[in-house]
């Protein structure tokens, strides 16, 4: 008998899978230049040349067994060290390979965390907006994940809701910043409350809760937005990365899970990841992709694209009359719709072949985001379209 958990998950397919579908056979009869499609959040800017030479050098440099062979089960000694290195360089803090785990990308670094930190019953709270992701991510494992609703302001923390969600069964906080979908960037001053409020609730309920950072747009940021470490501000705090955003290298599956090594039994956790491995199938990121970020770990994509995609699209959007939250990075804007069903909303767009996402799935109900890794140009051409869908449409 098949799986029945499963086979339901069939009836929920993800809304911006099914959307990117939709473009690409919309497409296909019309011409893919003539779809303006903002549903998915796959870069639009090449890999760095100097991953392209490191991966060439590696390929006449080392042997076939190095390149393609099983990596150690917690990573390559030599990357994790230089990943360390990095990160200490760049954000003060102290770290060693036994503090990183070698991952394939953001996602499995979130499998890992949320089984180091949870057991069946248990409960993680994350904040809408929200990547939808992780309910599946979450709630298989046996823990349950509760959303905070949306501050939507700014989309910084609801720090009054929080409080009344937090409860002795929270094992852990769940934050993503910079925020899929909003864009926006959680504040030095809303990380601050955050770890305060959380130290305190440790002393309340008398067992810890970690504070699990999912990272893959740390480096997308735009001119003269902070970005603060997360990890720097709580002990017991645990970072997600991937090289799939800032190195433009989604298809590779590369990244890593970095524990603070202020965290509780610090040590323990690295070897205990491996042992995790074990039950869910992830064994071994590529030996040669691990060997290749270690040479470009302080170096990205020209993201400076994405900051003039976005500020285009924001201004257009504001000039129509929007109600929306400029992003301080990603490549992610989440306006508010212009009706209150935004998934209505949305399916207007389409006569206009203007894809975007309605944000219900993300538990912020009446916004749409738009992933704008798209071609600049491409950006251009859409900005009169979306006027005429308003305008023909809400006017």
């Amino acid at each position: 008998m098949i799986s029945q958990q499963y086979k339901n998950m069939l009836t929920g397919k993800s809304v911006i899978r099914e959307l990117a579908e939709f473009a690409s056979a919309r497409g296909k009869e019309i011409g893919y230049d003539n779809v303006f499609d903002y549903s998915l959040g796959n870069p639009s800017v090449p890999a760095p040349p100097k991953f392209a030479e490191a991966m060439i050098e590696l390929l006449q440099t080392k042997s076939s067994r190095e390149l393609h062979g099983y990596s150690p089960s917690l990573g390559i000694q030599t990357v994790r060290d230089k990943v360390a290195a990095s990160l200490n360089q760049r954000f003060n803090m102290n770290y060693t390979a036994n503090h990183i785990f070698m991952t394939s990308a953001a996602a499995s670094a979130l499998a890992h965390a949320v089984r180091l930190v949870t057991g069946p019953g248990d409960e993680i709270l994350t904040f809408a907006p929200f990547f939808p992701e992780y309910n599946p991510y979450i709630n298989l494992t046996g823990a349950e994940l509760k959303v905070v609703p949306a501050e939507t302001d700014g989309f910084q923390i609801n720090f009054e809701q929080l409080e009344q969600m937090l409860n002795e069964k929270v094992m852990a906080v769940l934050i993503n910043t910079p925020n899929n979908p909003s864009g926006v960037v959680y504040t030095s001053a809303t990380l601050k409350k955050l770890a305060d409020l959380l130290s305190a609730k440790q002393k309340e309920y008398g067992h810890d809760i970690f504070l699990i950072s999912d990272e893959p747009y740390r480096e997308i940021i735009f001119n003269g937005v902070e970005s603060p470490y997360v990890s720097s501000f709580y002990d017991n705090s645990i970072s997600c990365y991937s090289y799939s955003k800032s190195l433009s290298l989604p298809g590779e599956r590369i990244g890593y899970l970095a524990v603070n090594p202020a965290c509780t039994d610090a040590d323990l956790f690295v070897p205990m990841c491996g042992q995790i491995s074990r039950g869910i199938g992830h064994n071994c990121p590529a030996s040669i992709m691990q060997l290749a970020i270690a040479e470009v770990l302080d170096i990205t994509s020209d993201i400076s694209i994405y900051e003039t995609n976005m500020n285009l699209i924001y201004n257009e959007l504001k000039s129509l009359g929007f109600n929306v939250t400029k992003p301080g990075g990603t490549f992610y804007i989440l306006p508010k719709a212009l009706e209150e069903d935004a998934a209505a909303f949305c399916r207007k767009a389409l006569k206009y072949d203007l894809i975007l996402v309605p944000s219900d799935s993300f538990g912020c109900p009446g916004y749409f985001r738009m992933a704008y890794c798209i071609d600049t140009e491409k950006v251009k051409r859409s900005l009169p379209v979306f006027k005429r869908f308003v305008e023909e449409t809400y006017q």
